[in-house]
């Protein structure tokens, strides 16, 4: 025979199935989409990785994440711009900027408009960036020239702009 429920078990009943509704109502998926996107901007695919993560469906997160891309409230090209922009403020190189961006599912093709919408030049900021560590002056000692040369590397910096950063001590 069955027992009768208790009411707090039909409220806990009811709150999970209008829970499940809620992840896959695509009104509360464009809303949750659109509260993220009011802080900063996000790539496509890490848009719907992020909606994916908060228990909205796959398949609708990226119907409406497209839909909201088509309206251009959702822009890979301006994601780009902004996300190259602060990694240029931390000092961090163009083959660095690059990878994390590919990593994030930027094409390729935004990002090479990205990196010419910016045209920053490299060279000085790699001395910049080299100056701020290890100081004005060149270094001597092959050991202490691959120490510097390394961590430009690891900040993302191409061969050509850290052989420049190495020659020259900043005061040019």
């Amino acid at each position: 025979m069955n027992e009768p429920r208790s009411i707090n078990e039909l409220n806990d009943d009811l709150f999970q199935a209008e829970e499940a509704d809620r992840f896959a109502d695509p009104k509360e998926v464009r809303k949750k989409a659109m509260d993220y996107l009011a802080r900063r901007e996000y790539g496509h695919d890490e848009l719907i990785n992020k909606l994916t993560k908060a228990g909205f469906e796959s398949g609708i997160a990226a119907t409406v994440v497209g839909v909201l891309r088509d309206e251009n409230l959702q822009s890979d090209q301006r994601f780009s711009e902004s996300f190259l922009q602060s990694r240029v403020s931390q000092g961090k190189g163009p083959v660095r900027i690059r990878q994390e961006l590919k990593e994030r599912g930027i094409r390729p093709e935004v990002v090479d408009d990205a990196l010419e919408e910016v045209a920053k030049d490299w060279f000085a900021l790699a001395q910049e960036v080299r100056v701020k560590k290890f100081g004005a002056g060149i270094p001597g000692e092959f050991k202490e020239k691959a120490r510097q040369m390394r961590f430009l590397q690891y900040r993302g910096f191409e061969q050509e702009h850290i052989q420049s950063a190495v020659r020259s001590n900043g005061d040019d």
